[in-house]
């Protein structure tokens, strides 16, 4: 279904009957992506779940950037309950209640007690409080203390004033409504990233969480450092600071460029105007100082860089903030883009003039990006006609119907946004695979890219292999990734192969294939494997389909006596009917996660490199570790399958 369909979907009928008056936190609940963005079960960094977290976590950042609070403990537990601990000022006691559950209230309106802050419009909080099945906020304030509980946004039970020997603060824990967030889990590496971001924007806060210490003595110098190898570098970081902006900035050997950008300690992981006029702003100071005019992307390949701006009252795309729209610094000041440019064109001319050897690095960096360009330009051609004529019959690709990068049509628009947002690529191996999925998948979402046997290795290689091997070009072409992501046509990549030898070896190599040609996918939360059942056990009354061998013994242990058992051993093997309930709402991903501080090189040559001893170990250990988990199994419950 097309943008225009959606346009010319027919009326219904439309009466008084129709209109209704919702209370705040019902329209939360019924309209929850208004709030907090796509929904998600946690397996991308940007799923709700997360996003209560960072709510919650915005309005203790606000009061340490107004200067009150060193400290923010948080907790997460293995039954998901939360806990936010700041020591700020705390909530004002007589609005204990009102901050978390009335519309349009808040003291970010008021721009004396919140200069420059990500919070504004009294909204956050409220959300969170409407989605979870339980909620608890409790102030402290110069000896004296309040608390409210709630459930899915209704108020259960609150305290009176009551003195206290807490310090000043506010204390925050909830549980996620596992009815809107469904089959939820914590990632926690992606809570851990959320934190190390907000560390790199406050230097001097610590975060503690689950005991763990976590705190940035040199910001954005420390985010490189960390998402970086430094043995990869071309010159040291260039760090830079100045009132309202601090960047930094490098080269490395990667393919693509890596920029991450904030506003007023918020993470845009999709940019915006501050993240553009970054872009713009560099090249142009890089050609001013060599006097030479490169082109735009040999001055950005490669690019390693962190950004962070403070602006009066943001202007964000959506209430989850993480595209700036704003193009004023505040009210009568200079553009962003000014502001940005000024900045770059004093301090980092400056720095490359007093530090030569950095300059001359550059250069070389920008030269070989140049070389190899020029390189891959023959090829390219070639292989882009060839692409271009595969398209118009491109048997490896069964296409889906709406993609990451429409454009949502003016009416519907909140629904065709949340199916952009869902648009998916299945990459199977071969045509058997493909089959079960391509039967089954929602057509509106769900596409399907068919491998024919095992992709090469690509670890070493350079990207002039994507465009020289077929398979590989058509796939960029699909994905429409040749100059970048801010084009990606669908939110999803699933690696979707078999549970045995070959299916691993093909997920190993088809991750390398995208570390090293395409790294800000996995970055950016793109990438993902798909789970699927290794047994069916059933018998006349009900059918339990089990992912891993736990689960088998225990769907054994709930059926009883002799139920029969099929071991799945490949995709092909599943039928379309099933194959659509593991495809579904109840999809279970596993997504591809860059642990804070890995090095994608350093990891590729590890896993994909010469075979080193230290490999061999590794994989002796944790075959060992697989034996072990075999030779456990319930004697009792052992059954011929």
């Amino acid at each position: 279904m097309s943008a225009m369909d959606f346009e010319n979907k027919q009326p219904v009928a439309y009466s008084e009957d129709n209109i209704r008056t919702l209370d705040w936190q019902e329209h939360i609940r019924i309209r929850p992506g208004m709030y907090i963005g796509k929904l998600g079960d946690g397996t991308s960094p940007d799923d709700g779940i997360y996003v209560l977290i960072k709510e919650v976590m915005d309005n203790c950042l606000d009061e340490h950037m107004m200067g009150y609070g060193k400290a923010i403990d948080i907790t997460l537990d293995k039954e998901g309950v939360v806990t936010v601990r700041d020591y700020g000022r705390g909530i004002p006691l007589g609005k204990v209640v009102d901050v978390v559950s009335k519309m349009n209230t808040g003291a970010k309106y008021d721009s004396k007690a919140f200069q420059k802050s990500v919070g504004l419009n009294g909204v956050g909080t409220k959300a969170v409080n409407a989605l979870s099945t339980y909620f608890k906020v409790q102030a402290y304030r110069d000896g004296k203390s309040r608390w409210a509980e709630f459930s899915k946004g209704v108020l259960t039970t609150e305290s009176k004033e009551e003195k206290t020997t807490e310090s000043n603060g506010t204390y925050v824990t909830f549980i996620a409504d596992n009815s809107i967030f469904k089959n939820y889990k914590y990632q926690l590496e992606f809570i851990e990233n959320q934190i190390w971001n907000y560390c790199y924007l406050n230097a001097g806060l610590v975060i503690n969480f689950n005991g763990k210490r976590h705190v940035s003595k040199n910001g954005l110098f420390d985010l490189l450092q960390r998402k970086t190898n430094e043995d990869q570098l071309r010159y040291p970081i260039i760090h830079l600071k100045d009132e309202d902006i601090e960047v930094a900035i490098s080269h490395n050997n990667d393919y693509g460029e890596d920029i991450y950008s904030f506003v007023n300690g918020q993470y845009t992981t999709q940019g915006g105007t501050h993240q553009q006029a970054f872009r713009e702003a560099y090249v142009k100071t890089i050609r001013d100082f060599f006097k030479k005019d490169y082109d735009t992307s040999d001055i950005r390949q490669s690019i390693v860089a962190a950004i962070a701006v403070r602006v009066q009252e943001p202007v964000f795309e959506s209430q989850t903030k993480t595209k700036l729209g704003s193009t004023n610094t505040y009210e009568g000041g200079p553009t962003l883009k000014n502001f940005i440019g000024d900045f770059l064109s004093k301090h980092l001319d400056n720095f490359l003039h007093k530090h030569s050897d950095v300059a001359d690095a550059l250069k070389r960096r920008i030269e070989q990006s140049e070389r190899e360009r020029k390189e891959l330009q023959g090829v390219k051609k070639i292989a882009n006609e060839r692409a271009k004529k595969a398209a118009l019959n491109n048997k490896k690709l069964r296409d889906c119907n709406i993609h990451f990068d429409d454009t949502p049509p003016a009416k519907n628009k909140e629904e065709y946004t949340e199916k952009m947002q869902n648009s998916t690529l299945f990459i199977t191996e071969g045509d058997s695979a493909s089959g079960s999925i391509t039967k089954s998948r929602n057509v509106d979402t769900q596409a399907v890219f068919s491998l024919r046997g095992k992709p090469l290795n690509c670890f070493g290689l350079t990207k002039k292999v994507v465009y020289e091997n077929e398979e590989f070009n058509l796939l960029q072409h699909a994905l429409n990734i040749e100059a970048g992501i801010d084009d990606l046509r669908y939110n999803r990549i699933i690696l979707a192969t078999d549970a045995d030898v070959d299916g691993m070896h093909i997920r190993l190599l088809m991750m390398t294939f995208f570390l090293q040609f395409f790294p800000d996918l996995v970055k950016r939360g793109h990438l993902h494997i798909l789970e699927t059942p290794l047994f069916r056990v059933r018998n006349k009354q009900e059918t339990i389909y089990c992912y891993t061998d736990e689960e088998r013994l225990a769907a054994i242990r709930k059926l009883g006596k002799n139920p029969e058992i099929t071991r799945f051993k490949g995709l092909g093997e599943i039928s379309p009917d099933e194959f659509g309930k593991f495809i579904g709402d109840d999809i279970r991903l596993q997504p591809v996660v860059l642990e804070h501080g890995d090095h994608i090189q350093k990891m590729l040559e590890y896993y994909m490199g010469k075979n080193t001893q230290d490999r061999q170990n590794f994989i002796i250990d944790n075959l060992r570790v697989e034996l072990d988990k075999l030779d456990a199994k319930e004697p009792e419950m052992a059954v011929a399958e």
